[in-house]
């Protein structure tokens, strides 16, 4: 009976925050969902009609639509090759004992903690720029023409800025799952002959198995939504060549003022992202059970 009373507490105390949170997703949820069903322009205000599925239909059938779907899935997977690998070459660096080892980890982390605007910026202005930028500064000491990334390459330009960003925290996880492999094992290991490889291979590889599971679905869940970097760099051009599911929402709601078209993307958006959101969950508790 104590145990019932003290569990209805707990609910009485915590329904509070459940509710604001409810609110806080449900209502702008609910009124996107009441505008994509509308003709609404900005332009025209009060001038609303209903227009059942078209906005959807509109939406999926612009090739603005596939090939932002294209370009998402592109900057996904290339993040997160990126930060995968690189995140576990990093975690095996700073695993190793060496001076300084303390300034080093806090420097390889301090990128996590720029906001997306300013690092989009300082890429931007300060390495990729064409004139100034550090990369055309190398370009011309080697004797080679610069090479203008965010105009020639622009959504291997915004990978690689998003990848710069999220790569402290694919090895901040990977090195606290690093440093709770058995050492004992290793020593073992390596006693019987095993090499440096097949030690990684056997050993440290499926040790960071769940890691590396933790790191994916994280990252992709905010992936499918990177907005500012490419806002700032490139503004989904030229062309879409670098527009993504989030920008393709954000032009047609407030650069083509048709709220009724952009809700409709958005929803569109959630729908994907819950898809890939279940299909990740599952992945990772068959990885846990096994």
């Amino acid at each position: 009976m104590a145990t019932q009373h003290s569990r209805t507490a707990a609910r009485l105390m915590i329904s509070p925050a459940v509710i604001l949170l409810l609110l806080w997703m449900i209502v702008p949820l609910s009124m996107t969902l009441y505008f994509s069903f509308l003709r609404y322009n900005l332009l025209m205000p009060g001038m609303e009609t209903w227009a059942g599925f078209d906005n959807y239909y509109y939406f999926l059938t612009d090739p603005a639509f596939f090939s932002a779907l294209s370009n998402t899935i592109i900057l996904v997977v290339g993040v997160l090759l990126i930060t995968v690998i690189g995140g576990v070459a990093l975690a095996l660096l700073l695993d190793q004992p060496f001076w300084g080892q303390g300034v080093v980890r806090v420097l390889v982390i301090a990128p996590f903690f720029v906001m997306p605007t300013v690092s989009a910026l300082v890429w931007k202005n300060m390495f990729m720029n064409p004139v100034n930028g550090m990369f055309a500064h190398i370009a011309k000491a080697l004797g080679l023409q610069p090479f203008d990334f965010l105009s020639h390459a622009p959504l291997a330009s915004i990978i690689l800025i998003v990848a710069w960003q999220w790569l402290p925290f694919a090895t901040l996880i990977l090195l606290t799952a690093l440093q709770s492999l058995d050492r004992e094992q290793q020593e073992a290991a390596e006693m019987d002959g095993a090499s440096v490889f097949a030690r990684f291979i056997y050993l440290t590889v499926p040790h960071l198995t769940r890691a590396v599971t933790v790191v994916v679905l994280i990252q992709t869940i905010f992936l499918l939504g990177v907005f500012a970097e490419i806002l700032v760099t490139t503004n989904g051009g030229p062309g879409t060549a670098s527009t993504n599911i989030t920008y393709l929402v954000y032009a047609q709601s407030l650069l083509n003022y048709d709220v009724g078209g952009g809700s409709a993307g958005g929803i569109v958006a959630v729908i994907l992202a819950n898809i890939v959101a279940i299909f990740l969950m599952r992945m990772i508790g068959k990885n846990l059970d096994a």
